[in-house]
Order: C-alpha cells, then structure tokens, then sequence
C-alpha cells in the first residue's frame, strides 16, 4: 500500500485536490485492471515525472469514442453518474484501446489531461488502484 495526494482537480468531484488516498500495489498482480478502477500510474508521451490518476472507462479490445457529449465504450453510451459537468464538451473520434493497455479519463471530464491527450496507458505503467480516501478525515470513504 502506497499514499498519494491528488495533484489536481481532474478527479473532481470523486476526489479533490489535496486529499489524500491509499493506492493497493499488489491487486494487479491478482486481476486484471477494470473500468471503474480508480488507478495511479505513469502517463506515456509526457515529460511527466510525477504519476496521474484517473479512473479506467475501457481495457484492451475495447473501442471508445466520445460524441454528443458522451462517452461511448463499444458503441454503448455510458451512464456515468459520477463525472462533474455533463455533456462532455469535445468530441474524440473512436480508438481502439490495445490488449495490454486501459483508456484512463478524469472524473472533470472537461478538465482533464488523460488517454484523449497522451493516448491508451500501458499495463506495466499502472502503479496500482486507488481505494480509500484516507484524509481528510470529512472526505473518508472507499472508491
């Protein structure tokens, strides 16, 4: 288990700057990762030494597209209760997500760099999944 503040407000309103949450290492070593999973990991085709966080929406073999101000995983719009601002403002044209990848967005989809930026992330660049906001104490509760 590893901490890890939260850089930014990408997350919001699941997680926002300055909390603080415990990141499992070992639970990729178990399963695979799945959309949902709150994950911390090292974007690719950045200079970025410091790791993201963002939550899975697609694994490899999946196709992801957003359009109408939605997102859409194998052509299925996906009710996404948890994101900030609907609709989502700019559309991304559909990509097929490698095997050996995940599509990892920002909760604040209007105002996140993610996968629509700096494209699918690597299995081995994924440090583990987020799973408990831990501080401050108001904001504790599992992801």
């Amino acid at each position: 288990v590893k901490p890890f503040v939260i850089p930014s407000p990408s997350m919001e309103p699941t997680l926002v700057e300055g909390d603080r949450v415990l990141v499992n290492r070992m639970v990729y070593h178990f399963r695979a990762p799945q959309p949902g999973d709150v994950i911390v990991f090292h974007p690719p085709n950045t200079n970025s030494p410091d790791p993201f966080i963002k939550r899975v929406v697609a694994v490899g073999g999946d196709t992801i597209e957003v359009r109408e101000g939605l997102l859409f995983v194998n052509g299925v719009a996906q009710a996404e209760p948890f994101i900030k601002e609907h609709p989502i403002a700019a559309d991304f044209p559909s990509e097929r997500i490698p095997e050996g990848h995940v599509w990892a967005m920002g909760d604040n989809r209007n105002n996140s760099g993610d996968s629509r930026v700096f494209g699918p992330v690597s299995l081995d660049a994924i440090m583990g999944e987020a799973f408990i906001i831990y501080w401050p104490l108001g904001h504790l509760q599992r992801l």
